[in-house]
C-alpha cells in the first residue's frame, strides 16, 4: 500500500464549502463527500485532525454589521462552527470512521473539551479528531485555529480546502484575470496581502514551518490526492527553490 506524503495533518474545511451550491447550511451531498474522502485518508495511515469554518451559518464580525458587539459576534461564530463539526462528526460515523468532536468552549454534555494530548492520543488510535469553536477566543479566526492547532498537535502540512482552487494574486471572483500562483512562501504572502489565510494564521504557519496546501473541496477527493503528494492548487511554505 502506497503511503501517504504527510502523516499527519489538519484539514481546514470552510463552512462555505459545506453549504455546497446552497451558499448556506449544510449540503449533506459534500458532507458524504468529504467522510469518503477522509475515510480513504485514513485508510491509507493518515491522522487527519479537522478545523471547520462557520460561515455557512454566520461569519462572526461580518454578520453582525457593527449591530452586535464584536465578542459577542465571534461567539455566535463558534456556535456556528460547533453545528458544523456535529454534522460532520455524524456523518464520518455513518462511513463508519471513529471520530472525536472537541471544543475550545467547554460544552461537556455534547463534545470533549480540547486537551491537546487527548487530541494526540486519539490520533494515534487512528481517530480523526475535529476542532470546533476555534481558538476559544474572540478576534481570532479559523483560519488561525487550523495554524495553532496543526503546531499543536505536530502536524506536518495544513491542508486548506475552499472554495477557490489555490492562491491567486487577485480575487478570482472579482476579477476574470487573477493569476493563480503554483507555489509561494509564507513571506510572500504576507508581503503582497494575498487572501491565503488571515495574516496571524500565516505568520503562525511560517514561525512554526508548517506548509499550507490549498485547494478545491469542489472535488473533495482532492484531500487524498494532496496528502498523497500529487501537486493540487497551490503550496505556500518556506523558501521556494523550484
Amino acid at each position: 500500500m502506497e503511503s501517504p506524503k504527510y502523516k499527519r495533518i489538519l484539514l481546514k474545511i470552510s463552512g462555505e464549502a459545506l453549504a455546497g451550491e446552497k451558499k448556506n447550511g449544510l449540503d449533506f451531498t459534500v458532507l458524504n463527500e468529504v467522510a469518503a474522502a477522509v475515510k480513504d485518508c485514513v485508510a491509507v495511515g493518515a491522522q487527519i485532525g479537522i478545523v471547520v469554518g462557520g460561515g455557512n451559518f454566520w461569519r462572526g464580525v461580518k454578520d453582525g454589521g457593527g449591530k452586535v458587539e464584536r465578542t459577542r459576534a465571534d461567539h455566535m461564530g463558534m456556535l456556528a462552527t460547533t453545528i458544523n463539526a456535529l454534522a460532520l462528526a455524524d456523518v464520518l460515523e455513518h462511513h463508519e470512521v471513529d471520530v472525536r468532536v472537541q471544543t475550545a468552549i467547554d460544552m461537556t454534555k455534547i463534545a470533549e473539551p480540547y486537551i491537546r494530548l487527548k487530541a494526540i492520543r486519539h490520533l494515534e488510535k487512528g481517530r480523526v479528531v475535529i476542532f470546533a469553536c476555534g481558538t476559544g477566543n474572540p478576534y481570532f479566526s479559523t483560519d488561525t485555529a487550523a495554524a495553532l492547532r496543526a503546531a499543536e498537535i505536530g502536524a506536518d502540512a495544513i491542508l486548506l480546502a475552499k472554495n477557490v482552487d489555490g492562491v491567486y494574486d487577485a480575487d478570482p471572483a472579482k476579477q476574470h484575470d487573477a493569476h493563480k500562483i503554483e507555489k509561494i512562501t509564507y513571506a510572500e504572502v504576507l508581503r503582497r496581502g494575498l487572501g491565503v489565510m488571515d495574516t496571524t494564521a500565516t505568520a503562525l504557519s511560517m514561525d512554526n514551518d508548517i506548509p499550507v496546501l490549498v485547494f478545491a473541496l469542489k472535488d473533495p477527493g482532492n484531500i487524498k490526492r494532496v496528502l498523497m503528494g500529487e501537486h493540487i492548487g497551490s503550496y505556500v511554505g518556506p523558501e521556494i527553490t523550484e
